[in-house]
């Protein structure tokens, strides 16, 4: 326990002490009819004024655009990829972010609490219905969220209790899909307000054994206590998926071998999760200033059984997959409070501490099996197969801090925003490995890490020029950026504590508005120094440090209301995310100098185009077009993968309280590799296949 101590105790004294919160400074940027935005200083503040580079999703534009994933809702925010799927199933996702394709880089935020706690973002329970707007923060996480990101921060946000879209839809599609949400505002009280959304999905794929099927419930209520208020909300989400079987690189591409909807999981895969969360706030003004508390917990129990080709791909009648059944408990807590206080004109000051909390354990039951690669045959279940091996692991991860943000308008020209954060970060991993076969390689491991770290940020925006509602922003900034390294919950032993990875981060941009407002455009340059990245080892599929890597590139986004009710959306994206440092080994063991290389999936160009046409009455429609260029699927860049082309539409009628629609996924029905599997090294899943539905929805 003297990790625990030396990490908390100081912070635990002052988070009692001092309280964190929203700030109430927004109010004069809402008047003025702006966009504001709470994600990069947790208060309300004109997304112009901000000094870093922020993209907003409306719920309305998730509706219109049938937005159920973050692949759609993200698909017109510049420089940002989110195919579905990957290693934690297809109810999930692996975002990208200025070229660094890694699941756990970015920080997920559920209205104002950290959604995966200090594992890893919980995107297969992320609930995309009655959702009010989506914020996304590209660089790393700000100082009141701690050690958690470094490329971008995506932050949705929910109606407020008391508020709901008041919509509910069900939709049937290919692969004979459905699903259907409701939200919609509970009887209340003057004192009481409160709100329910509910959601339930069962989605098909080309791959026959594929399947989704999941279940949410959000329930968020307010209670008026004299001068603060009282917040609840509470999640329980139900997910089963079966996952389909990633393909298979030999050489410089795909194998040819294995049919593209083949599975050859264990005939009982899956990846089911129960998950139940609870969250507690309180906001009150004192003679300080406003002050805030969030306290969250929430419980994960997971049964995760899969299995995965050899990249031999032998086909001779002997074993030639690998399984595994795992049982897997996660239970991670959220604290945070802090008092946010005007300090003289224009000026503003939020102190406050936080604290997260994890707590994770595994048992994982490992095999082997024969699956014909022909496809045809479904491989035996798990409970038929002989545990080769048992691995387990309990982890404790404990991060605290202490930030300070402080925000200064000396004019309305400019915007200057410094904070900093004193990270105090402790880990503790037990595992154990019991080998059937070979007694020799039973042992077991203790490991524990404590880090006590600053890191900081400070930026400023200019407004250089301005005529009624065009002008033109100039704002630029640096981060210092601290995360502790991703846990590896694979089939593994993995006994280690991999180093912190770090990062310096700066952005230089131009944002603004022309045309009386019409038209909003934002430019950006950004260049990050990376060091100590995880990536999985070619060679055995666990997770290991990379030396250093570089991110660098350019954006440019463009927004044009060509009416009230038409808007034509583009943006470009030029990324060169290379490794500095680095060597690694191939499949064969062989060592590679990856110094130069590309990052794996990280294409130089991203591109993206919509046209949008939302009258609040009769036909309204929406058509996006995606561009993905050319990667690499190896550290030593000689499996190239082409670049790609995706379509989505949408074509509905609204009459009255009702619309019907037809909408469209991946209308060009690419099947590229999107992802890469950790678990089955050089493994990669594809693009999901087209898919259409027919969509009724009502206004309630």
């Amino acid at each position: 326990m003297r990790w625990t101590r030396a990490v908390g105790v100081r912070s635990i004294w002052t988070a009692a002490l001092i309280g964190l919160a929203s700030f109430p400074c927004g109010a004069a940027a809402e008047e003025r009819g702006e966009q504001v935005v709470v994600t990069a200083t947790r208060a309300p503040e004109a997304i112009d004024e901000v000094p870093a580079d922020i993209s907003l999703v409306s719920g309305e534009e998730l509706t219109l655009r049938d937005a159920t994933d973050l692949r759609g809702a993200l698909s017109l925010v510049p420089g940002v990829e989110a195919p579905a799927g990957g290693d934690a199933g297809p109810s999930s996702a692996v975002p990208s972010f200025w070229g660094l394709h890694e699941f756990d880089a970015f920080l997920l935020v559920v209205d104002g609490v950290p959604w995966g706690g200090a594992f890893n973002p919980a995107i297969s329970t992320l609930d995309l219905s009655d959702v009010q707007r989506i914020e996304v923060l590209k660089g790393a996480a700000p100082v009141m969220y701690g050690a958690t990101s470094f490329v971008g921060v995506v932050q949705v946000l929910h109606y407020p209790a008391g508020e709901a879209s008041d919509w509910a839809e069900a939709a049937y599609g290919s692969y004979d899909s459905y699903r259907g949400s409701a939200a919609f505002v509970l009887p209340g009280s003057e004192s009481y307000a409160h709100s329910l959304a509910v959601a339930d999905d069962s989605v098909g794929f080309a791959d026959r054994r594929e399947e989704v099927r999941d279940g949410k419930l959000l329930y968020r209520g307010a209670l008026q206590t004299g001068r603060g208020t009282l917040r609840l909300d509470a999640d329980v989400t139900l997910v089963d998926d079966v996952p389909p079987s990633p393909v298979v690189r030999v050489g410089t591409r795909l194998n040819g071998i294995t049919p593209r909807n083949a599975n050859y999981n264990p005939a009982d895969a899956t990846i089911g999760e129960r998950r139940y969360h609870l969250a507690l706030g309180y906001t009150q003004p004192t003679p300080l200033g406003v002050w805030d508390t969030t306290a969250s917990f929430a419980h994960s129990d997971i049964r995760d059984i899969r299995g995965f080709l050899r990249p031999d791909l032998v086909d001779d009648g002997t074993p030639n997959a690998d399984s595994q059944n795992q049982r897997r408990g996660i239970d991670d807590g959220y604290f945070d409070t802090h008092v946010a206080a005007e300090i003289g004109a224009g000026a503003t000051l939020v102190v406050g501490a936080d604290a997260l909390y994890g707590m994770g354990h595994q048992t994982s039951r490992n095999g082997e099996y024969y699956a014909p690669l022909d496809g045809l045959t479904l491989p035996p279940s798990t409970a038929r197969l002989h545990v080769d091996e048992i691995n387990t692991i309990a982890d404790r991860r404990l991060f605290i801090g202490e930030y300070a943000q402080a925000d200064w308008k000396p004019d309305d020209r400019w915007d200057v925003i410094a904070g900093l954060r004193l990270n105090e970060t402790g880990e503790r991993k037990t595992s154990a490995r019991l080998d059937e076969f070979d007694s020799a390689f039973d042992e077991s491991a203790h490991a524990q890490q404590a880090v006590v770290r600053l890191s900081g940020t400070i930026g400023a925006s200019y407004r250089a020029w301005s005529s009624a509602a065009d002008e033109a922003v100039l704002y630029a900034d640096y981060r210092n950026a601290f995360k502790p390294a991703a846990i590896d919950f694979g089939p593994d032993y993995t006994p280690d504590v991999l180093q912190p990875e770090t990062a310096q981060i700066y952005e230089a941009g131009l944002k603004g508005a022309l045309a009386g407002g019409r038209l909003f455009y934002r430019a950006e340059l950004f260049l990050e120094n990376f060091a100590e990245l995880v990536v999985p080892n070619p060679l055995t599929g666990g997770l290991e440090n990379a030396a250093r890597e570089r991110l660098k590139g350019a954006e440019l986004e463009l927004r044009y209301e060509l009416a009230p009710d038409l808007a034509l959306a583009g943006n470009l994206a030029y990324h060169d995310a290379r490794f500095v440092r680095f060597v690694t080994v191939d499949e064969s063991g062989n060592p590679v100098n990856a110094a130069g290389n590309q990052l794996i999936l990280s294409p130089h160009v991203l591109a993206s185009g919509g046209l949008l046409y939302a009258p609040p009455h009769g036909l309204r429609a929406s058509v996006v077009a995606a561009y993905v260029g050319r990667r690499w699927l190896d550290e030593a860049n000689t499996a190239p993968a082409r670049a790609y082309a995706t379509l989505d539409a949408t074509f509905g009628y609204r009459l009255g309280r009702y619309e019907l629609s037809l909408e469209g996924e991946n209308l060009t029905d690419r099947r590229e590799p999107v992802s890469a599997s950790e678990f089955g090294s050089q493994s990669f899943y594809l693009l999901p296949a087209r898919s259409v539905w027919l969509k009724l929805g009502a206004a309630l």
